[in-house]
């Protein structure tokens, strides 16, 4: 079988790496680090015509953000294997297997101590995405390269004119429930955002 722990101890903390590669190798699963997408961090897609289990996780993220991902989406994978389409993406069973695959990452001291304790709180009633935790969200970005962080949403004032990943330009709205209304400037559609989406912040305002 062939090895991906080098290869992927440029992403993961290196003590995950091998633990990862061995996951790849018993799924027989395609793994690819994927370029950044504003919309989600990782991606899995079950079987399908010539296909195998497939999982992309981005690129971008800190090493213990990736492996967050990269267990959630093989906790997919893996319910999957079990349950086909039969039950909730996030539902109980996934959360189940998120728990038991993390583990081993738990017991072998893989995470710093402040992402840990977020980290387990989280493990309570893991979400759909680590971005829907904001106090996990938040211990996650404090390790990311100070060169390469953005803002987060939640950090700019209202009415401010911000962009994402490949230039589009909105401006913050109010906050609704869990999510903040923003409108794209150039076609004045309106999108949610989580709190914690990483964004440029612009010049200026407009009311």
């Amino acid at each position: 079988m062939p090895d991906y722990s080098s290869a992927l101890s440029k992403y993961l903390p290196p003590m995950a790496a091998p633990v990862i590669s061995q996951w790849i190798n018993d799924n027989a699963c395609r793994f690819r680090v994927s370029r950044n997408r504003v919309s989600k961090f990782g991606d899995y897609r079950p079987p399908y015509g010539k296909h195998g289990h497939r999982i992309s996780v981005n690129q971008n993220l800190n090493p213990y953000a990736f492996l967050i991902t990269t267990v959630h989406e093989f906790a997919h994978l893996k319910t999957w294997n079990t349950h086909r389409n039969l039950v909730k993406p996030h539902g109980s069973e996934w959360k189940a297997n998120f728990r038991l695959l993390m583990q081993p990452f738990l017991q072998a001291a893989v995470f710093p101590a402040d992402i840990l304790t977020a980290l387990t709180a989280y493990m309570d009633n893991p979400a759909a995405s680590s971005c829907a935790d904001e106090h996990l969200f938040r211990r996650l970005r404090e390790h990311d390269d100070p060169d390469n962080r953005f803002q987060t949403l939640d950090q700019l004032p209202d009415n401010a004119l911000f962009s994402i990943q490949g230039g589009r330009v909105f401006q913050k709205k109010e906050r609704l429930r869990k999510r903040y209304r923003c409108i794209e400037v150039k076609t004045l559609r309106a999108y949610l955002f989580q709190p914690m989406a990483e964004v440029r912040m612009l010049g200026g305002k407009e009311e």
